[in-house]
């Protein structure tokens, strides 16, 4: 149990000791709260619980919050309990209890910060999903990066996770890919033919017609453009692929379009929407009722042409999640679906099934900036950054890093210088140069000959420090940081965290001395274990963004 719930049992139980004793009157104790006080004089944590009981006891808070105190039972990490004005209750945690944070983060390991809500739950994570005509371009990474760190942190917090993408590999947009493909590759046999202006423009387009040409010469002239899509389509597949490899993102399911064609899914929901009632023809099209379900107009699931539009998969995809039986479904999705994610759970919800077990997470756009200007981006114009060249230019941690490091609600600029500066001003470096400095101290230890498990049965007491204090507070902050994560499907939080728990290392760093000859040895051996923990707790917190742990920078 964490720390904040195990504050929370201790508050609860005073309020109901109180009230057996009469020092409070009897009512219904709704959630007791425990939060970070606004300031670190204060104490560790605050609980306004006394606040919110109010109205319920008809006494002031203050008067509340003195009875509970009063009441609240002894412990062995609770060291000073303080009313405070307007009713707010601040507790500060014994030493011991924080020095104990090193030998818990060196005995977890990876499994530091474990909780068990998800015990028993199977959970599906949608993200990225970029169309395969292209290249995967910056802007279409976003939702990847919070996807799979989500995923992570769920993990952690005992969840089946499927981390899952699903290729947009039918309709118009594919039939155009192959009408490029195939153009390209007539220009290659020197015939006259020209790219319309819905085409794909980009120069990936004529290096997959070069490969066609270089394998079959022109022996493919007379076979139709779906000949040419389907290979581009495979080929760009197995190139994102690729490309979501090298920023740590792999998915446990590929799902295709295509199959809900194959399968006659696409055709099944349809025909249960029409039994059901909530589909009506008009003008040769198919009309579904989302007015019913609070739209401010119906909407078209078939085009008078017999093509579905995109929300008719889309359904489908979605109802065969809910017939996989996962206990929670996070979808991740750009800003082009702002408008149409609630049309699709509309369509669920028509099926027959209720759409709780569906959280839909949506972000904003993604800027990239160099030397103070915005590039632009257009998959179709070939005018697009793509992620290979981003990560050739600055790696895969600033990637992950700067995807996750504002709520999704809000843009993001990546500025890739920023992301190349090797100083405190780049949030990745300031992270990374922690486990750096850390790796240091072992590595000097190593070389001055000191023996690699001499802090073993080092005395965690002798970590008085008050920058080592702080930094032990804020590591305790980890189980609190992948539960607001889990239930509130907000991956940002551990970017923040982590810049905080850098934040609160390097004082410690500069203050806590442990290799200068008048460092006494028991206070050395407690300070390399402080620097081992800190060491372990930084690759762990890495990982759990996706990013790499540096020994030396």
């Amino acid at each position: 149990m964490s720390i904040h719930h195990q504050l929370a049992a201790v508050v609860q139980e005073a309020v109901q000791a109180a009230q057996a004793a009469g020092a409070l009157p009897s009512f219904d104790l709704p959630e007791v709260v425990i939060e970070r006080p606004r300031e670190a004089s204060f104490g560790d944590y605050a609980s306004p619980t006394a606040l919110k009981l109010a109205r319920e006891a008809r006494m002031a808070p203050l008067k509340i919050a003195q009875a509970i105190v009063d009441h609240l039972a002894t412990t062995d990490y609770i060291a000073e309990v303080a009313v405070a004005p307007p009713g707010f209750i601040n507790i500060r945690l014994t030493e011991a209890r924080l020095q104990q944070v090193a030998a818990n983060v060196l005995a977890e390991g990876d499994d530091y910060g474990r909780l068990h809500l998800g015990d028993g739950k199977k959970v599906q994570i949608e993200c990225v999903s970029a169309n395969p005509t292209g290249p995967i371009h910056i802007g279409r990474t976003r939702g990847g990066v919070m996807g799979d760190t989500l995923a992570r942190a769920m993990r952690l917090a005992g969840y089946d996770v499927v981390l899952e993408y699903y290729y947009n590999d039918a309709g118009r947009q594919i039939t155009l890919l192959g009408e490029s493909t195939k153009i390209r590759y007539r220009q290659l046999l020197g015939q006259d033919a020209e790219l319309g202006p819905d085409h794909y423009k980009g120069d990936y387009i004529t290096d997959i017609a070069r490969e066609l040409y270089a394998a079959h010469g022109a022996a493919l002239q007379d076979e139709p453009a779906e000949y040419f899509g389907s290979y581009a389509k495979d080929q760009i597949s197995r190139s994102q692929k690729e490309t979501l490899r090298r920023i740590n993102i792999v998915f446990d399911v590929y799902y295709n379009e295509q199959s809900l064609y194959e399968t006659g899914r696409v055709w099944e929901a349809l025909e249960t929407l029409q039994e059901k009632g909530y589909v009506y023809e008009q003008d040769g099209a198919q009309w579904f009722k989302t007015t019913e379900f609070g739209d401010d107009k119906d909407r078209v699931l078939v085009k008078q042409s017999g093509e579905p539009t995109y929300r008719m998969p889309d359904i489908a995809y979605h109802w065969d999640k809910a017939q996989r039986g996962f206990d929670l479904v996070v979808d991740f999705f750009g800003p082009d679906h702002h408008a149409t994610a609630p049309q699709v759970l509309m369509g669920v919800q028509a099926l027959g099934y209720p759409t709780d077990f569906v959280r839909t997470v949506l972000h904003q756009i993604i800027s990239i900036i160099k030397d103070g200007q915005e590039m632009k981006m257009s998959t179709r114009a070939g005018t697009f950054v793509s992620l290979d060249d981003v990560v050739d230019v600055v790696g895969p941690d600033p990637i992950r890093y700067f995807m996750i490091s504002r709520s999704g609600n809000s843009p993001i600029e990546f500025d890739l210088n920023l992301a190349l500066e090797k100083s405190d001003k780049n949030p990745v470096y300031y992270i990374q140069n922690a486990h750096v400095r850390c790796a240091g101290i072992f590595r000097k230890w190593a070389e001055a000959g000191g023996a690699p498990d001499a802090d073993a049965g080092a005395d965690l007491r002798l970590l008085t420090h008050e920058s080592e204090l702080a930094f032990l507070r804020k590591a305790l902050e980890l189980p609190e940081v992948i539960e607001l994560m889990v239930l509130n499907a907000e991956p940002h939080h551990i970017a923040f965290y982590a810049y905080e728990l850098a934040a609160a290392f390097h004082p410690a760093y500069e203050n806590c001395r442990v290799l200068n000859d008048d460092v006494p040895v028991p206070l050395r051996h407690a300070r390399l274990r402080f620097y081992r923990a800190a060491k372990q707790l930084f690759a762990h917190v890495l990982d759990l963004m996706g990013m790499s742990a540096p020994e030396v920078m």
